[in-house]
Protein backbone atom coordinates (compact mmCIF):
# COMPACT_ATOMS: atom_id res chain seq x y z
CA UNK A 1 0.00 0.00 0.00
CA UNK A 2 1.23 3.69 -0.93
CA UNK A 3 1.23 5.84 2.23
CA UNK A 4 -0.46 9.44 1.96
CA UNK A 5 3.31 11.15 1.99
CA UNK A 6 4.39 8.85 -1.08
CA UNK A 7 0.97 9.24 -3.13
CA UNK A 8 1.41 13.32 -2.44
CA UNK A 9 5.09 12.91 -3.83
CA UNK A 10 3.73 10.89 -7.02
CA UNK A 11 0.96 13.35 -7.72
CA UNK A 12 3.44 16.28 -7.57
CA UNK A 13 6.71 14.54 -9.51
CA UNK A 14 3.09 13.45 -11.95
CA UNK A 15 2.16 16.84 -12.54
CA UNK A 16 5.64 18.24 -13.01
CA UNK A 17 6.43 16.12 -15.76
CA UNK A 18 2.52 16.62 -17.47
CA UNK A 19 3.50 20.00 -17.76
CA UNK A 20 6.17 20.28 -20.12
CA UNK A 21 4.22 17.55 -22.13
CA UNK A 22 1.21 19.69 -22.16
CA UNK A 23 2.88 22.95 -22.73
CA UNK A 24 4.50 20.81 -25.79
CA UNK A 25 1.18 20.26 -27.48
CA UNK A 26 0.13 23.95 -27.18
CA UNK A 27 0.52 26.50 -30.21
CA UNK A 28 4.34 28.42 -29.06
CA UNK A 29 2.70 31.47 -31.56
CA UNK A 30 3.73 33.73 -27.76
CA UNK A 31 7.54 32.77 -28.59
CA UNK A 32 8.65 35.07 -30.94
CA UNK A 33 12.57 36.56 -32.11
CA UNK A 34 13.14 39.81 -30.26
CA UNK A 35 12.52 42.66 -32.60
CA UNK A 36 15.72 44.37 -33.80
CA UNK A 37 17.23 47.75 -32.38
CA UNK A 38 15.30 50.47 -33.70
CA UNK A 39 18.12 52.44 -35.19
CA UNK A 40 18.34 56.54 -35.19
CA UNK A 41 18.65 58.90 -38.24
CA UNK A 42 22.28 60.02 -38.68
CA UNK A 43 22.64 62.95 -36.82
CA UNK A 44 25.05 65.79 -36.90
CA UNK A 45 26.56 67.25 -34.13
CA UNK A 46 27.36 70.92 -34.16
CA UNK A 47 29.56 72.57 -31.85
CA UNK A 48 28.60 76.14 -30.16
CA UNK A 49 29.27 79.10 -31.92
CA UNK A 50 28.00 82.62 -31.58
CA UNK A 51 24.83 83.31 -34.40
CA UNK A 52 21.91 85.94 -35.32
CA UNK A 53 18.14 84.86 -34.01
CA UNK A 54 15.58 86.92 -35.16
CA UNK A 55 13.29 85.86 -32.21
CA UNK A 56 9.43 83.99 -33.78
CA UNK A 57 6.31 85.59 -32.70
CA UNK A 58 3.86 88.65 -33.67
CA UNK A 59 5.26 92.02 -32.33
CA UNK A 60 3.69 95.30 -31.94
CA UNK A 61 4.84 98.69 -30.64
CA UNK A 62 2.22 101.17 -30.46
CA UNK A 63 -0.46 98.86 -31.68
CA UNK A 64 1.53 98.67 -35.26
CA UNK A 65 3.61 95.32 -36.67
CA UNK A 66 7.25 95.81 -35.79
CA UNK A 67 9.90 93.33 -36.80
CA UNK A 68 11.02 91.37 -34.09
CA UNK A 69 14.22 91.93 -31.70
CA UNK A 70 17.44 90.26 -33.80
CA UNK A 71 19.35 88.87 -30.89
CA UNK A 72 23.09 87.52 -30.56
CA UNK A 73 23.16 83.91 -29.23
CA UNK A 74 25.70 81.03 -28.62
CA UNK A 75 24.67 77.35 -27.66
CA UNK A 76 25.38 76.37 -24.46
CA UNK A 77 26.34 73.18 -25.50
CA UNK A 78 26.73 71.08 -28.59
CA UNK A 79 23.70 70.13 -30.60
CA UNK A 80 23.20 66.90 -32.22
CA UNK A 81 20.07 67.18 -35.15
CA UNK A 82 18.87 64.26 -38.06
CA UNK A 83 21.08 65.07 -41.05
CA UNK A 84 17.94 64.78 -42.89
CA UNK A 85 14.12 64.49 -42.32
CA UNK A 86 12.57 61.49 -40.73
CA UNK A 87 11.55 60.05 -43.87
CA UNK A 88 8.42 57.60 -44.98
CA UNK A 89 9.87 54.28 -44.10
CA UNK A 90 11.11 55.38 -40.34
CA UNK A 91 7.54 56.91 -39.67
CA UNK A 92 5.78 53.52 -40.93
CA UNK A 93 8.04 51.69 -38.32
CA UNK A 94 6.34 53.74 -35.92
CA UNK A 95 2.83 53.26 -37.34
CA UNK A 96 3.00 49.19 -37.35
CA UNK A 97 4.70 49.32 -33.81
CA UNK A 98 1.63 51.49 -32.39
CA UNK A 99 3.18 54.37 -31.53
CA UNK A 100 2.32 56.57 -34.62
CA UNK A 101 -1.00 57.41 -35.98
CA UNK A 102 -1.33 56.65 -39.98
CA UNK A 103 -1.00 59.35 -42.37
CA UNK A 104 -2.30 57.65 -45.47
CA UNK A 105 0.73 57.30 -47.60
CA UNK A 106 0.09 56.21 -51.30
CA UNK A 107 1.95 53.41 -52.17
CA UNK A 108 4.63 51.53 -50.01
CA UNK A 109 6.67 53.57 -47.49
CA UNK A 110 10.11 54.76 -49.22
CA UNK A 111 12.87 54.70 -47.72
CA UNK A 112 14.33 58.00 -49.46
CA UNK A 113 11.23 60.14 -49.32
CA UNK A 114 11.13 62.57 -46.46
CA UNK A 115 6.99 61.51 -44.66
CA UNK A 116 5.05 64.44 -45.26
CA UNK A 117 1.19 65.30 -44.05
CA UNK A 118 1.68 65.13 -40.40
CA UNK A 119 0.85 67.38 -37.76
CA UNK A 120 3.00 68.81 -34.52
CA UNK A 121 1.29 65.81 -32.59
CA UNK A 122 2.78 63.21 -34.96
CA UNK A 123 6.18 64.21 -34.77
CA UNK A 124 5.84 64.49 -31.05
CA UNK A 125 4.43 61.07 -31.22
CA UNK A 126 7.38 59.62 -32.96
CA UNK A 127 9.31 61.29 -30.87
CA UNK A 128 8.47 59.55 -27.98
CA UNK A 129 8.40 56.05 -29.68
CA UNK A 130 11.91 56.68 -30.92
CA UNK A 131 13.43 57.80 -27.29
CA UNK A 132 11.78 54.61 -25.97
CA UNK A 133 13.15 52.18 -28.35
CA UNK A 134 16.46 53.42 -28.54
CA UNK A 135 17.11 54.52 -24.88
CA UNK A 136 18.04 58.52 -26.06
CA UNK A 137 15.87 61.26 -25.55
CA UNK A 138 14.83 62.32 -28.97
CA UNK A 139 12.78 65.42 -29.30
CA UNK A 140 11.59 68.75 -31.61
CA UNK A 141 14.23 71.31 -32.10
CA UNK A 142 13.39 74.81 -30.77
CA UNK A 143 12.43 77.27 -33.61
CA UNK A 144 16.35 78.98 -32.44
CA UNK A 145 17.99 75.71 -32.71
CA UNK A 146 16.35 75.33 -36.02
CA UNK A 147 18.17 78.51 -37.19
CA UNK A 148 20.94 77.89 -35.53
CA UNK A 149 21.57 74.53 -37.67
CA UNK A 150 20.21 76.03 -41.05
CA UNK A 151 23.19 78.64 -40.67
CA UNK A 152 22.91 80.40 -44.02
CA UNK A 153 19.72 78.66 -45.17
CA UNK A 154 17.81 79.96 -42.46
CA UNK A 155 15.57 82.96 -43.49
CA UNK A 156 15.03 86.03 -42.28
CA UNK A 157 11.56 87.25 -41.82
CA UNK A 158 12.16 90.98 -41.20
CA UNK A 159 10.76 93.79 -43.53
CA UNK A 160 12.99 96.22 -44.93
CA UNK A 161 10.53 98.67 -44.55
CA UNK A 162 9.16 101.80 -42.78
CA UNK A 163 7.82 100.47 -40.16
CA UNK A 164 5.89 103.21 -38.69
CA UNK A 165 4.13 103.71 -41.97
CA UNK A 166 1.46 100.15 -41.91
CA UNK A 167 0.51 100.68 -45.54
CA UNK A 168 3.96 100.10 -46.77
CA UNK A 169 4.59 97.38 -44.74
CA UNK A 170 1.63 95.63 -45.28
CA UNK A 171 2.31 96.06 -49.14
CA UNK A 172 6.17 94.94 -48.58
CA UNK A 173 4.40 91.63 -46.66
CA UNK A 174 1.91 90.98 -49.56
CA UNK A 175 4.91 91.02 -52.27
CA UNK A 176 6.72 89.25 -50.34
CA UNK A 177 4.02 86.09 -49.68
CA UNK A 178 3.36 86.84 -53.41
CA UNK A 179 6.94 85.69 -54.67
CA UNK A 180 6.81 82.88 -51.88
CA UNK A 181 3.83 81.59 -53.85
CA UNK A 182 5.91 81.84 -56.94
CA UNK A 183 8.30 80.33 -56.69
CA UNK A 184 6.96 77.73 -54.76
CA UNK A 185 8.02 73.88 -55.55
CA UNK A 186 5.06 71.28 -55.53
CA UNK A 187 6.18 68.21 -55.56
CA UNK A 188 8.78 66.45 -52.26
CA UNK A 189 11.66 65.42 -53.67
CA UNK A 190 14.09 62.77 -52.34
CA UNK A 191 16.23 62.97 -49.48
CA UNK A 192 18.96 64.96 -50.16
CA UNK A 193 17.29 66.98 -53.21
CA UNK A 194 17.99 70.36 -52.05
CA UNK A 195 21.11 69.39 -51.48
CA UNK A 196 23.37 69.94 -48.07
CA UNK A 197 23.89 73.45 -46.22
CA UNK A 198 27.76 74.13 -45.08
CA UNK A 199 27.08 72.23 -41.57
CA UNK A 200 26.21 69.38 -43.86
CA UNK A 201 22.30 69.15 -43.10
CA UNK A 202 20.31 67.99 -46.07
CA UNK A 203 17.16 69.77 -47.59
CA UNK A 204 17.09 72.82 -45.12
CA UNK A 205 14.55 75.47 -46.49
CA UNK A 206 13.46 73.35 -49.21
CA UNK A 207 9.38 72.38 -50.17
CA UNK A 208 9.44 70.59 -47.08
CA UNK A 209 8.61 72.59 -44.04
CA UNK A 210 9.42 71.22 -40.43
CA UNK A 211 8.27 71.58 -37.33
CA UNK A 212 9.62 73.01 -34.23
CA UNK A 213 8.78 72.73 -30.72
CA UNK A 214 8.41 76.50 -30.09
CA UNK A 215 5.33 77.82 -29.75
CA UNK A 216 3.51 81.13 -30.87
CA UNK A 217 4.03 84.11 -29.35
CA UNK A 218 2.57 87.66 -29.47
CA UNK A 219 4.58 90.72 -27.35
CA UNK A 220 4.60 93.96 -27.10
CA UNK A 221 7.79 96.09 -27.51
CA UNK A 222 9.28 99.82 -26.56
CA UNK A 223 11.45 102.08 -27.89
CA UNK A 224 14.37 99.89 -26.91
CA UNK A 225 13.16 96.35 -28.02
CA UNK A 226 12.18 95.76 -24.85
CA UNK A 227 9.14 93.30 -23.95
CA UNK A 228 5.95 94.81 -22.16
CA UNK A 229 4.19 92.74 -20.39
CA UNK A 230 4.04 89.07 -20.11
CA UNK A 231 2.59 88.47 -23.66
CA UNK A 232 0.89 85.65 -25.14
CA UNK A 233 1.84 81.94 -25.74
CA UNK A 234 -0.20 79.79 -27.56
CA UNK A 235 0.81 76.46 -27.56
CA UNK A 236 -2.17 75.50 -29.98
CA UNK A 237 0.33 77.08 -32.41
CA UNK A 238 3.73 76.23 -33.19
CA UNK A 239 6.63 77.72 -35.16
CA UNK A 240 7.47 75.97 -38.90
CA UNK A 241 10.65 76.26 -40.41
CA UNK A 242 11.72 76.01 -44.22
CA UNK A 243 11.54 78.55 -47.07
CA UNK A 244 10.25 81.42 -44.82
CA UNK A 245 9.00 81.00 -41.23
CA UNK A 246 5.47 80.14 -40.71
CA UNK A 247 2.99 79.41 -37.57
CA UNK A 248 0.66 76.37 -37.75
CA UNK A 249 -2.18 75.04 -35.39
CA UNK A 250 -0.40 72.11 -33.91
CA UNK A 251 -2.43 69.29 -35.28
CA UNK A 252 -2.87 70.26 -38.82
CA UNK A 253 -1.13 67.74 -41.12
CA UNK A 254 -2.01 70.17 -44.59
CA UNK A 255 -2.18 73.50 -43.74
CA UNK A 256 -2.61 74.21 -47.19
CA UNK A 257 -6.42 73.62 -46.17
CA UNK A 258 -6.95 76.05 -44.42
CA UNK A 259 -4.64 75.41 -40.98
CA UNK A 260 -1.63 77.91 -41.65
CA UNK A 261 -2.31 80.70 -38.70
CA UNK A 262 -0.16 83.38 -40.59
CA UNK A 263 0.94 83.73 -43.89
CA UNK A 264 1.76 81.56 -47.05
CA UNK A 265 0.66 78.10 -46.07
CA UNK A 266 3.26 75.60 -46.11
CA UNK A 267 3.72 73.39 -49.23
CA UNK A 268 4.19 70.07 -46.88
CA UNK A 269 4.77 69.32 -43.54
CA UNK A 270 7.74 66.97 -42.30
CA UNK A 271 10.38 67.32 -39.53
CA UNK A 272 13.48 66.09 -38.08
CA UNK A 273 14.82 65.87 -34.38
CA UNK A 274 17.54 66.60 -31.96
CA UNK A 275 19.06 64.30 -29.77
CA UNK A 276 19.62 65.20 -26.39
CA UNK A 277 23.03 64.73 -24.59
CA UNK A 278 23.71 65.06 -20.87
CA UNK A 279 22.03 63.54 -18.26
CA UNK A 280 17.91 63.06 -18.14
CA UNK A 281 17.35 65.85 -15.13
CA UNK A 282 19.33 68.05 -17.52
CA UNK A 283 17.43 66.73 -20.41
CA UNK A 284 13.81 67.73 -18.12
CA UNK A 285 14.87 70.56 -16.61
CA UNK A 286 15.69 72.22 -20.15
CA UNK A 287 12.10 71.29 -21.51
CA UNK A 288 10.18 73.17 -18.86
CA UNK A 289 12.49 76.19 -19.73
CA UNK A 290 10.36 75.91 -23.19
CA UNK A 291 8.92 78.00 -24.74
CA UNK A 292 10.66 80.80 -22.78
CA UNK A 293 13.27 80.05 -24.62
CA UNK A 294 14.88 83.65 -25.46
CA UNK A 295 15.38 86.72 -23.28
CA UNK A 296 16.05 89.95 -24.54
Amino acid sequence: MISLFHAKTLLVVGIGACVPLALAGLPMSFQRDAAPAVVASETVRLAPENFHYRVAGEFTREGRPVNAPMLDRRNKKPLAIMKAQVTEAEFDRCVHDGGCRPIGLRGKARADMPVVGVSWEDASAYARWLSAKTGQVWRLPTDEEWVFAAGSRAKDDALDVDSTDISQRWLAKYEEESSRERLSDRGPRPVGGFGANERGLLDLSGNVWEWTDSCFTRQTLDAGDRVIGEGTVNCGVRVIQGAHRGYTTSFIRDARGGGCSMGVPPDYLGFRLVREEGSWLANMTSRLRRPFEWTS
